[in-house]
Protein backbone atom coordinates (compact mmCIF):
# COMPACT_ATOMS: atom_id res chain seq x y z
CA UNK A 1 0.00 0.00 0.00
CA UNK A 2 2.93 2.34 0.95
CA UNK A 3 4.62 1.84 -2.53
CA UNK A 4 1.03 2.40 -4.43
CA UNK A 5 0.55 5.78 -2.35
CA UNK A 6 4.58 6.56 -3.21
CA UNK A 7 4.87 5.67 -6.82
CA UNK A 8 0.67 7.53 -6.87
CA UNK A 9 2.29 10.69 -5.29
CA UNK A 10 5.50 10.63 -7.76
CA UNK A 11 3.13 10.47 -10.50
CA UNK A 12 1.08 13.81 -9.78
CA UNK A 13 3.86 15.32 -8.72
CA UNK A 14 5.85 14.60 -11.79
CA UNK A 15 2.84 15.78 -13.40
CA UNK A 16 2.59 19.18 -11.42
CA UNK A 17 5.96 19.65 -12.40
CA UNK A 18 5.45 19.23 -15.71
CA UNK A 19 2.44 21.74 -15.90
CA UNK A 20 3.97 24.43 -13.86
CA UNK A 21 7.10 24.73 -16.21
CA UNK A 22 4.80 24.57 -19.24
CA UNK A 23 3.57 27.55 -17.66
CA UNK A 24 6.98 29.40 -18.16
CA UNK A 25 7.09 28.75 -21.52
CA UNK A 26 4.67 31.18 -23.05
CA UNK A 27 2.69 31.61 -25.93
CA UNK A 28 2.96 32.64 -28.82
CA UNK A 29 3.86 36.45 -29.26
CA UNK A 30 2.22 37.94 -32.87
CA UNK A 31 4.29 40.78 -33.88
CA UNK A 32 2.87 44.06 -33.90
CA UNK A 33 3.15 46.48 -36.53
CA UNK A 34 5.58 49.56 -35.22
CA UNK A 35 3.59 52.87 -36.49
CA UNK A 36 6.58 54.83 -36.96
CA UNK A 37 5.21 58.03 -36.92
CA UNK A 38 3.22 57.56 -33.68
CA UNK A 39 6.17 56.77 -32.08
CA UNK A 40 7.70 59.73 -32.92
CA UNK A 41 5.38 61.67 -31.65
CA UNK A 42 5.41 59.50 -28.69
CA UNK A 43 9.03 60.36 -28.67
CA UNK A 44 8.73 64.09 -29.11
CA UNK A 45 5.67 64.51 -26.63
CA UNK A 46 7.71 62.29 -23.72
CA UNK A 47 10.98 64.71 -24.74
CA UNK A 48 8.75 68.17 -24.02
CA UNK A 49 7.30 66.46 -21.02
CA UNK A 50 10.68 65.65 -19.59
CA UNK A 51 12.60 68.94 -20.05
CA UNK A 52 10.18 70.33 -18.60
CA UNK A 53 10.24 67.75 -15.87
CA UNK A 54 13.85 67.92 -15.38
CA UNK A 55 14.00 71.74 -15.15
CA UNK A 56 11.35 71.84 -12.15
CA UNK A 57 13.05 68.89 -10.21
CA UNK A 58 16.81 70.01 -10.61
CA UNK A 59 15.50 73.46 -9.85
CA UNK A 60 13.80 72.22 -6.62
CA UNK A 61 16.93 69.76 -5.90
CA UNK A 62 15.46 66.69 -6.35
CA UNK A 63 17.47 65.40 -9.64
CA UNK A 64 16.73 62.08 -8.56
CA UNK A 65 12.77 61.76 -8.91
CA UNK A 66 13.96 62.08 -12.70
CA UNK A 67 13.88 58.36 -12.95
CA UNK A 68 10.87 57.65 -11.76
CA UNK A 69 8.75 60.38 -13.84
CA UNK A 70 11.02 59.58 -17.27
CA UNK A 71 9.47 56.06 -16.80
CA UNK A 72 5.71 57.92 -16.16
CA UNK A 73 6.32 59.80 -19.55
CA UNK A 74 7.04 56.68 -21.38
CA UNK A 75 3.93 55.59 -20.36
CA UNK A 76 1.72 58.22 -20.66
CA UNK A 77 3.28 59.19 -24.76
CA UNK A 78 3.98 55.73 -25.66
CA UNK A 79 1.20 53.76 -24.45
CA UNK A 80 -1.33 56.63 -23.87
CA UNK A 81 -4.34 54.14 -24.38
CA UNK A 82 -3.21 52.13 -21.08
CA UNK A 83 -5.00 51.69 -18.50
CA UNK A 84 -2.05 52.43 -16.25
CA UNK A 85 -1.02 55.66 -18.68
CA UNK A 86 -4.58 57.50 -17.36
CA UNK A 87 -4.51 60.39 -14.87
CA UNK A 88 -5.80 58.84 -11.69
CA UNK A 89 -2.97 56.41 -11.78
CA UNK A 90 -0.37 58.61 -12.97
CA UNK A 91 -1.01 61.49 -10.15
CA UNK A 92 -2.99 59.18 -7.83
CA UNK A 93 -0.41 56.47 -8.08
CA UNK A 94 3.10 58.70 -7.40
CA UNK A 95 0.98 61.08 -4.58
CA UNK A 96 -0.11 57.67 -2.27
CA UNK A 97 3.39 55.96 -3.25
CA UNK A 98 5.55 58.29 -2.38
CA UNK A 99 3.47 59.46 0.64
CA UNK A 100 3.62 56.32 2.27
CA UNK A 101 6.86 55.19 1.41
CA UNK A 102 8.25 58.68 3.45
CA UNK A 103 5.89 57.28 6.40
CA UNK A 104 7.45 53.74 6.47
CA UNK A 105 10.71 55.48 6.31
CA UNK A 106 9.90 57.43 8.73
CA UNK A 107 8.52 55.05 10.98
CA UNK A 108 11.30 52.57 10.29
CA UNK A 109 14.56 54.27 8.59
CA UNK A 110 16.51 52.71 5.19
CA UNK A 111 17.40 49.24 5.16
CA UNK A 112 17.06 46.39 2.71
CA UNK A 113 13.74 45.13 5.01
CA UNK A 114 11.96 48.43 4.63
CA UNK A 115 12.82 48.81 0.65
CA UNK A 116 11.04 45.30 0.57
CA UNK A 117 8.32 46.10 2.49
CA UNK A 118 7.71 49.59 0.91
CA UNK A 119 7.37 47.91 -2.61
CA UNK A 120 5.33 45.33 -1.11
CA UNK A 121 3.51 47.83 0.51
CA UNK A 122 2.96 50.51 -2.26
CA UNK A 123 1.61 47.83 -4.47
CA UNK A 124 -1.34 46.84 -1.97
CA UNK A 125 -2.28 50.53 -1.85
CA UNK A 126 -2.09 51.00 -5.28
CA UNK A 127 -3.96 47.88 -6.23
CA UNK A 128 -6.97 48.71 -3.20
CA UNK A 129 -7.15 52.75 -4.46
CA UNK A 130 -7.06 51.31 -8.30
CA UNK A 131 -4.22 53.83 -8.90
CA UNK A 132 -1.41 51.00 -10.26
CA UNK A 133 1.59 52.62 -12.03
CA UNK A 134 4.68 51.34 -11.55
CA UNK A 135 6.64 54.18 -11.90
CA UNK A 136 4.99 55.49 -8.88
CA UNK A 137 6.75 52.51 -7.22
CA UNK A 138 9.86 53.83 -8.13
CA UNK A 139 9.11 56.95 -6.68
CA UNK A 140 8.57 54.98 -3.46
CA UNK A 141 12.22 53.41 -3.60
CA UNK A 142 13.68 56.51 -4.76
CA UNK A 143 12.30 58.17 -1.55
CA UNK A 144 13.57 55.84 0.89
CA UNK A 145 16.69 54.78 -0.49
CA UNK A 146 17.81 58.44 -0.89
CA UNK A 147 16.57 59.33 2.68
CA UNK A 148 15.15 62.68 1.05
CA UNK A 149 12.03 63.14 3.41
CA UNK A 150 9.07 65.13 2.68
CA UNK A 151 10.46 67.47 0.23
CA UNK A 152 10.51 65.06 -2.30
CA UNK A 153 6.73 64.68 -2.79
CA UNK A 154 6.67 68.40 -4.06
CA UNK A 155 8.79 67.42 -7.11
CA UNK A 156 7.14 64.24 -7.61
CA UNK A 157 3.40 65.85 -7.73
CA UNK A 158 4.37 68.52 -9.62
CA UNK A 159 6.00 66.15 -11.96
CA UNK A 160 3.56 64.21 -12.09
CA UNK A 161 0.63 67.03 -12.72
CA UNK A 162 2.89 68.43 -15.32
CA UNK A 163 3.43 64.98 -17.08
CA UNK A 164 -0.81 64.77 -17.04
CA UNK A 165 -1.05 68.36 -18.44
CA UNK A 166 1.70 68.21 -21.04
CA UNK A 167 -0.08 64.67 -22.48
CA UNK A 168 -3.61 66.33 -22.32
CA UNK A 169 -2.13 69.52 -24.48
CA UNK A 170 -0.22 67.63 -26.83
CA UNK A 171 -1.50 64.25 -27.20
CA UNK A 172 -4.72 66.18 -28.07
CA UNK A 173 -3.27 67.82 -30.77
CA UNK A 174 -3.22 64.96 -32.76
CA UNK A 175 -6.61 63.61 -34.79
CA UNK A 176 -5.59 60.06 -34.10
CA UNK A 177 -4.58 60.27 -30.52
CA UNK A 178 -6.76 61.38 -27.39
CA UNK A 179 -5.80 61.20 -24.38
CA UNK A 180 -6.81 60.75 -21.52
CA UNK A 181 -9.19 58.02 -22.08
CA UNK A 182 -11.15 58.38 -18.57
CA UNK A 183 -10.21 60.48 -15.62
CA UNK A 184 -11.31 58.34 -13.01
Amino acid sequence: MEKKLEKNWSHHSSIGLAAYLKKMKGTIRQEAKVDYIDSIISAVGALIAIITVSFMAIHLGYPMALAPLGASCILVFGAHKGALSQPRHVVGGHLLATTFAIIIWCLLGKSLFTLGLVLALVLILMVLTQTMHPPAAASALVAVNNQVGWGFLIPVLLGSLLIVVISIIYNNLFQSRQYPNHWL
